[in-house]
């Protein structure tokens, strides 16, 4: 087995957990069966993290940073705000297309840590970082196309997090691409509502 910074093999099992949770559950994926996903031994896991708890929150942070970087792609300036918002939107729709699996998993890591004694933390923090994400995206989308917000930052991200919350679980539940799409387009402009260019 090659030797890898301490860093990246903490990436690597982190990806392993997610395969393995999406596929297994959260309840039923062990330390073990991650390390067996990962191809490396069980004390090479310990080695890495300290707690289930650590895996945890690494495993929220990294489903997060899939989509967010995806989001971030897509909301380079275009003509008008509205198609910068309903770009980034749609690359967020499309991410949830392509990996419906890991996108379950984010409510069931949600559940399993309300419902697991010592982990309630790890809901709070994995929605903290959905309204920090949201935050990084409308600062980069203020200083690239000059936006004013009727409504504070974090009021607007927390908003924007709820929603896609809500959306998300809608397509899970219901796979209706016409209706998203629906739901987009007026999510777009009520959006662009709240902001105006300077």
């Amino acid at each position: 087995m090659a030797r890898l910074p301490s860093a990246e093999r903490r990436r690597q099992l982190t990806e392993a957990a997610i395969r393995a949770m999406a596929r297994d559950g959260v309840p039923r994926t062990t330390t073990r069966s991650i390390a067996a996903e990962a191809g490396v031994s069980l004390s090479v896991f310990h080695y890495c993290f300290d707690s289930k708890q650590q895996l945890i929150e690494s495993v929220i942070t990294t489903i997060t940073g899939h989509y967010v970087s995806v989001v971030k792609e897509a909301i380079r300036p275009r003509a008008t705000l509205e198609e910068t918002v309903r770009a980034g939107f749609q690359a967020y729709f499309d991410h949830v297309r392509a990996h419906p699996d890991e996108h379950m998993l984010t409510y069931e890591l949600t559940q399993y840590a309300l419902r697991q004694p010592g982990f309630e933390h790890l809901a709070r923090r994995q929605y903290e970082l959905y309204a920090e994400a949201y935050t990084e995206l409308i600062d980069q989308l203020r200083q690239s196309m000059g936006l004013r917000l009727h409504v504070p930052v974090p009021v607007l991200a927390r908003y924007l997090a709820a929603m896609t919350d809500g959306l998300t679980l809608n397509y899970l539940v219901l796979g209706d691409d016409p209706a998203w799409a629906g739901s987009l387009d007026t999510v777009t402009a009520h959006v662009a509502g709240l902001v105006r260019e300077n």
